[in-house]
């Protein structure tokens, strides 16, 4: 990576986001040894990430992601278990536990029948800070974890050269499939849509209560970074938002 987009990056998030949490980025690589799943606290991808977020560059494989959805969402597998349509609606008693997120097990089987395949195009995939890039990394999607007014600030950045109304998408999924599967698919289109995430109820306990997520693909996030400068973030408007920021910042 250009490490000229990574410092013009920090420079601008200093000035317009008050520095606020810096993004993880992420990519896929065939190079180095998976890292082992620390603890079954962790098996949830969202969680393991907060180890990103603190500044540990993680390598995750098949192996290292304990979740069966977290490495369906990641490309590792392409199956989900034979219960699944039961365990994301109704449950089957005294076998699976149902989490009521549909209505039905029919509505969980047409769903599935609508998500796009996907396949990790290497063995492990990468999380690291924004400002532990270096040269010889190649970042495919940026993450972002953050309160309402900062993705407030990135969804409507994504617009700013963009004609459509959709240029941020808010696909149902699990957490980790808003912030990998689904934005890594966006990178092939002509006109790459971010994607906020975060809805799942079984990944909030993750993250603050005030969090969201916001991944946004390499290609339009640099094109982002290219409009900070002349969009509404120099405007008064975006001043008034700046200082809930940092008054937000004060408080915590």
């Amino acid at each position: 990576m250009d490490l000229k987009i990574k410092e013009r990056f920090q420079r601008l998030w200093g000035r317009y986001f008050d520095d606020s949490e810096l993004p993880l980025v992420s990519y896929y690589t065939d190079e180095g040894a998976a890292d082992p799943v620390r603890s079954p606290s962790e098996s949830c991808l969202i969680a393991l990430l907060g180890r990103a977020f603190k500044g540990e560059t993680l390598r995750l494989s098949a192996r290292s992601v304990g979740c069966p959805g977290g490495r369906r969402y990641t490309g590792f597998t392409q199956t989900m278990s034979g219960d699944f349509d039961y365990f994301l609606s109704c449950g089957i008693p005294g076998k699976v536990e149902g989490e009521r997120y549909k209505k039905s097990p029919e509505l969980v089987r047409e769903t599935m029948d609508s998500w796009p395949a996907y396949r990790a195009p290497a063995k492990h995939i990468v999380f690291k800070r924004w400002d532990l890039i270096e040269e010889n990394d190649e970042p495919e999607v940026v993450i972002f974890f953050s309160e309402p007014d900062v993705v407030a600030g990135l969804f409507t950045l994504a617009s700013f050269d963009e004609a459509g109304s959709n240029m941020v998408i808010a696909p149902f999924g699990s957490g980790c499939s808003t912030i990998v599967m689904y934005p890594y698919l966006e990178r092939k289109s002509d006109h790459p849509r971010c994607v906020i995430g975060m809805f799942d109820p079984s990944a909030r306990p993750h993250v603050r209560a005030d969090t969201f997520s916001f991944a946004a693909p390499m290609k339009k996030f640099t094109r982002m970074i290219d409009n900070m400068e002349e969009s509404f973030l120099t405007t008064p408007t975006w001043d008034t938002m700046l200082r809930r920021i940092k008054e937000d910042k004060t408080e915590d």
